[in-house]
């Protein structure tokens, strides 16, 4: 499977940045995945849709579905059925604009509770990779 994250703006902190590094390099060994970390400036609707342009776009949103680990891995298994990349987007601290939003194709949440911006790139790269993990009967889950 294709996963494309973008993200506004790359982990600052320590603690993010090795959990950054840690899950990518994991989620790697399971899929194709890029990368594109916009600049803090570039948090808007133009430059979020031309960076997902021709994907199937998730937006993190916190109004977005919340999912369990499981209905994750679904989504996953269903998302590859697709054969289309999937991109996997965080806005910046303020969040996303809402015309990026509106045309989202899927608009999850990690949480109802509000993460740290660093927080929450660390924490899409590890549910994916837990949802990665079920799907391929890895133990990681357990």
């Amino acid at each position: 499977m294709k996963i494309h994250l973008i993200t506004v703006g790359t982990p600052k902190l320590h603690y993010a940045k090795l959990g950054w590094e840690e899950y990518y390099k994991r989620l790697q060994r399971q899929h194709t995945v890029r990368v594109t970390h916009l600049a803090d400036k570039s948090n808007t609707a133009e430059h979020l849709l031309a960076a997902a342009a021709g994907t199937s776009l998730v937006v993190m949103e916190i109004e977005g579905a919340q999912l369990s680990s499981r209905q994750l891995a679904d989504f996953l298994r269903k998302k590859e059925l697709d054969a289309r990349e999937v991109s996997f987007m965080i806005g910046g601290p303020e969040g996303l604009p809402a015309e990026v939003i509106a045309q989202a194709n899927h608009q999850l949440s990690l949480s109802k509770l509000t993460f740290p911006h660093d927080l929450a790139m660390v924490v899409l790269l590890e549910a994916l990779y837990r949802a990665s993990s079920i799907n391929a009967g890895m133990p990681y889950h357990k």
